[in-house]
């Protein structure tokens, strides 16, 4: 099973990326998941031909190249980084890549709450007209404290959440497979919910 896991901030130092790092390591022998950056991604700009910059083309052929996508967000003042819904935005206006893409959330936070309400929001985006990502229901993997999670070997030295992230990923692994055989006699329907436009009414018209 090949998976992407996106590093959902643009911090030098951060524990998502570092979380992100630990499962590509402690789920070697499950997946192999490549972990991709968005910090150099451009701020979202709405292009006039809806054609993605070169950066933002490379994370999208690799989202469709996935069985999987795993994304790791903080939480900044209650919600997603602005650097993560930009690259977001990005897919959203072009490629697309992450209609009927299985989808799980995971996050890390300096604080004891971990990252609920960032990735409520996350959900919530995730499942827009344009985005339509399938995504791993009734899991949450939430790192409190995460300054203090991980040893100078990069390992996760809370135990019970060790335990957490081995059931979260053994059901995203299951998920990942089923929802690739439903949809995988579906494409076209996803080709259509990628023609999706606001601009357009139910009969192709201009609204």
């Amino acid at each position: 099973m090949k998976l992407i896991g996106i590093v959902g901030t643009n911090s030098d130092h951060s524990t998502n990326r570092q979380l992100l790092q630990y499962m590509q390591q402690y789920f070697s022998k499950e997946a192999e998941i490549e972990v991709c950056e968005i910090k150099d991604l451009p701020a979202f700009n709405e292009p006039a031909d809806k054609v993605a910059p070169a950066t933002v083309q490379e994370l999208s052929n690799k989202i469709s190249a996935a069985d999987g996508v795993i994304i790791s967000t903080p939480e900044y003042d209650h919600s997603i980084p602005a650097v993560l819904k930009s690259a977001i935005e990005w897919l959203s206006y072009t490629t697309r890549p992450l209609i009927d893409k299985p989808v799980m959330i995971v996050g890390a936070s300096h604080g004891s709450l971990g990252t609920s309400r960032a990735q409520g929001h996350l959900r919530q985006i995730l499942d827009a007209p344009e985005l339509k990502a399938r995504l791993m229901p009734s899991a949450e993997f939430l790192l409190g404290h995460s300054l203090t999670a991980f040893d100078d070997n990069g390992q996760l030295v809370f135990p019970e959440k060790v335990q957490e992230l081995e059931e979260c990923f053994e059901e995203f692994r299951d998920f990942v497979t089923i929802n690739n055989e439903l949809v995988k006699n579906h494409q076209a329907k996803a080709e259509l919910n990628r023609q999706f436009s606001w601009e357009l009414d139910a009969n192709g018209g201009q609204n």
